[in-house]
């Protein structure tokens, strides 16, 4: 998949009746993942996109890097939940997540405890993302995070059992700065927002 542009994301976000975040004070993230049409797993085939309004020039800022909205193919052939692995289904989850710490280890946008998201549960071990899987509202734990902390992860491995994971670290620096910004303006709380390609304009 093409590294997606801004105006097709928000073309999208506004023909889906999703809300588009504009503040003009700046920093106001439209946080937003883009789910590849390929279904290889253990590739970093997708994409988490940040814009938001610079409020000193008032034109968009943007940023896209390489990341995975899918479980790694261990956790595909290895479910933790008897229900099966979680894939989180496209949709805007409005307040869905907060900064603290992931897994206990460092900070990451991770989804809000006490809240749940749709996600498909992939019980049948093939190593195949499986987008028709069964759909429940359980999924917990649906953080934003990165790999490796010191390289570029080639493979996603055990990195993701349904979190959205960058595969370079210097670039969830980048986005982390950007979240702690957004919290220090306008609190700890974030909207995030998955879409498959095919929501994209050609």
């Amino acid at each position: 998949m093409k590294r997606p542009l801004r105006s097709a994301i928000h073309a999208a976000l506004k023909r889906k009746g999703y809300r588009l975040f504009e503040n003009a004070r700046g920093f106001d993230l439209n946080i937003v993942g883009v789910r590849s049409r390929e279904r290889r797993a253990d590739h970093y085939d997708d994409w988490m996109t940040v814009s938001w309004r610079d409020g000193l020039i008032g034109d968009w800022a943007f940023h896209a890097w390489p990341c995975t909205t899918d479980p790694g193919l261990y956790h595909l052939q290895n479910p933790q939940n008897v229900r099966g692995t979680a894939i989180l289904q496209a949709g805007q989850y409005r307040g869905s997540h907060t900064i603290r710490k992931h897994n206990g280890r460092y900070d990451a946008v991770c989804q809000k405890r006490g809240t749940v998201l749709p996600v498909h549960r992939d019980r049948n071990e093939d190593g195949s993302i499986d987008l028709d899987a069964p759909l429940h509202e359980d999924g917990t734990g649906i953080n934003i995070h990165r790999a490796h902390a010191f390289m570029t992860s080639r493979k996603v491995g055990k990195w993701s059992a349904g979190c959205q994971v960058f595969a370079d670290p210097t670039d969830f620096t980048v986005f982390m700065t950007l979240a702690r910004k957004a919290r220090d303006m306008y609190g700890n709380s974030f909207t995030y927002t998955l879409l498959d390609e095919a929501d994209l304009p050609t």
